[in-house]
């Protein structure tokens, strides 16, 4: 590994302790949870914790870089990075792609998350001093050569339109999924309710579907919710369980519910947020069918040992969806690959 990497290495586990205790991260922190309702204070920890642990730890980031043999030169190929603002710093991945491969590159911000990228991109400025000069917090994407860009389903279309000459990495909606065999432990159940709620389930890689067994009984879920109770309190997020919950009612629609969240057969993968869909299975190789045909919906897979075995598939331990790892690819794309092959 050259020197400039191992470098950039000791700068981004530099960054995981000037994160940590921060005062004045935890005054942004405090004023983004005042202004955008759904990035909770606990929220926002937990996301920081994350990539603090996942992400900017020395050992892990130097296995991440090993296999990709980056050059020692610097690129001179202008990357712009249009960041999501569903959950907080999820953007975070797509910029340490950019900086630890030594492009210079253009950073537009998501409206919902504003505030906190920018704190945590001027303190790795403060520790690499080179880095002002390379990477910038913009309004507006402005002479670039490449662009990785997330968002919605319909801006992914003007993306296409917009980026058509670019290379280009471009993501849309997905949502995450779990399989149920009927021997989970209270543990992964419990597990299973921060892969479903963490975030008030805005992530792609929150689970928004279950799959279970043809006799499983779904109210089985229902008490390993609890530990999710308080957003019974949070007006925003009930505001959505009482519109959902109305039109399901309005329909006939049937489904099961509690303070918090209502459950309803659905082949659909998408849930609404303050919904969770299920669907039943019999047959493990229809099972696997149906999931390779939601491959382009479907961000990950959680489940237990069981179902990477019965289905043959890699699986998220529960519990684990919100903390993926360096080589955790949103939608599968490696950046880091396409990157080198610019």
């Amino acid at each position: 590994m050259h020197e400039k990497i191992k470098r950039r290495i000791g700068y981004l586990v530099a960054l995981a302790d000037k994160m940590q205790d921060s005062e004045i991260l935890e005054a942004v922190i405090q004023r983004t949870a005042s202004l955008h309702p759904f990035f909770t204070i606990d929220f926002i920890h937990t996301a920081i914790s994350a990539i603090r642990e996942q992400m900017l730890d020395e050992q892990k980031l130097t296995a991440w870089l090993s296999p990709y043999d980056l050059p020692d030169q610097d690129s001179t190929t202008r990357i712009g990075i249009i960041m999501a603002g569903n959950i907080p710093l999820v953007g975070f991945h797509d910029f340490l792609c950019v900086y630890v491969a030594g492009h210079p590159m253009q950073i537009k911000l998501s409206g919902k998350d504003d505030l906190l990228f920018p704190v945590v991109f001027d303190m790795l400025c403060k520790i690499d001093t080179a880095l002002p000069a390379r990477a910038q917090i913009v309004d507006k994407l402005q002479d670039y050569d490449a662009v990785i860009a997330t968002g919605s389903n319909n801006s992914y279309r003007y993306f296409e339109y917009y980026f058509r000459d670019k290379p280009k990495i471009l993501r849309k909606n997905r949502n995450s999924v779990a399989v149920l065999t009927g021997t989970e432990t209270d543990a992964d159940m419990l597990a299973l309710a921060d892969d479903i709620f963490m975030y008030f389930g805005f992530g792609c890689r929150n689970v928004s579907k279950l799959y279970v067994p043809e006799e499983y009984d779904i109210t089985r879920v229902f008490p390993h919710f609890d530990k999710y109770q308080w957003m019974f309190q949070h007006s925003k997020y009930m505001n959505n369980y009482d519109y959902n919950r109305t039109i399901l009612l309005l329909n006939n629609t049937p489904h099961l519910a509690n303070e918090i969240v209502m459950i309803q057969e659905q082949t659909a993968i998408a849930s609404p947020v303050s919904m969770l869909y299920y669907e039943r299975y019999t047959d493990p190789d229809r099972l696997r069918e149906e999931l390779a045909l939601h491959i382009g919906e479907i961000q990950c897979v959680v489940g237990g040992d069981e179902v990477r075995q019965m289905l043959n598939l890699d699986v998220v331990p529960f519990g684990a969806s919100q903390k993926p790892s360096l080589v955790d690819y949103a939608d599968g794309v490696d950046i880091l690959t396409f990157l080198k092959g610019l």
